[in-house]
């Protein structure tokens, strides 16, 4: 099992309405791709929030690699365009790809 986890610090000015469209727009988009069998919207606690932003991570789970690559290739350009116009310069966002080990 594979999971494409997406960290995110966001602005402050933004952060409730950011977190809205999160949960009612863009997951349930990238769930509706059909790649990813379960989703997670995590607040960072430590380290506390600054006057910079807050940290979330957002955890989507795949059952192999091949569907990660296919999801990246097919459908999260487009995906992340519609986040990256919608918030341009009021984030800061990094990607990482755990396997989850038995």
């Amino acid at each position: 099992m594979i999971i494409y986890n997406v960290t995110l610090k966001i602005e402050r000015s933004i952060h409730t309405e950011w977190v809205e469209w999160m949960r009612n727009v863009h997951i349930p988009a990238v769930m509706a791709t059909g790649f990813f069998t379960k989703s997670l919207m995590l607040r960072l606690l430590e380290p506390p929030a600054d006057e910079e932003g807050i940290t979330y991570a957002i955890q989507y789970t795949c059952n192999n690699i091949e569907a990660l690559r296919r999801y990246q290739e097919e459908e999260a350009p487009a995906l992340q365009a519609s986040h990256s116009e919608r918030y341009d310069g009021k984030f800061f966002a990094f990607r990482t790809v755990l396997k989850v080990l038995d």
